[in-house]
């Protein structure tokens, strides 16, 4: 992965997924990028502090779903490797990865996220957790055999995505990586 800058405070407090050997598919390749270099209708996908459960949703016109491609738990601490697909369809239209604080969630909202049947943002948002989402990254990216395979991609095409951390009761909760399908 090339950056254009030096990781800040944050990055170093709760690290960006994409910098994890672990979930990052090692055979794509990411670069930083400012929101304005991505093109339409990617930037608007991305550059907003929305969960992209209901951005999706609204753009497709249909609510999203999420299978669990992956997931691993060790102690408090829950990743998983995800796709959003239309209730309507079926048609992916983003890949993800999370790494969550277990600590920072209430009990139903645990069991709901570990149930790995809704996705996190409707979680959230069904269970009314005060929350606060912001970008820290966005990226371009070129996806490798795992993420075109993931995706159901006819062959690798220039995607976008975002970093960010989601605050839970204001605490670093979640950390996401947000991949829309090409449109």
């Amino acid at each position: 992965m090339s950056q254009d800058s030096a990781p800040g405070t944050q990055d170093f407090i709760f690290p960006l997924v994409i910098f994890d050997d672990v979930l990052w598919p090692s055979d794509s390749a990411a670069t930083l990028i400012h929101a304005a270099a991505m093109p339409e209708p990617y930037r608007g996908l991305l550059a907003h502090n929305e969960h992209m459960t209901e951005t999706m949703g609204a753009f497709y016109g249909s609510p999203v779903d999420v299978r669990v491609l992956s997931a691993d738990r060790l102690g408090d601490f829950y990743h998983r490797r995800i796709i959003l697909t239309l209730q309507s369809t079926g048609r992916i239209v983003q890949y993800g990865l999370v790494r969550i604080d277990l600590a920072c969630c209430s009990p139903p909202v645990r069991d709901a996220i570990l149930s790995q049947k809704s996705p996190l943002g409707r979680i959230l948002i069904e269970h009314n957790v005060l929350r606060r989402i912001e970008p820290t990254a966005f990226l371009r990216v070129e996806p490798g055999p795992t993420l075109v395979e993931a995706m159901a991609l006819p062959g690798p095409t220039m995607l976008y995505g975002r970093t960010g951390v989601i605050f839970t009761d204001d605490r670093p909760a979640i950390a996401v990586l947000e991949i829309p399908a090409p449109v």
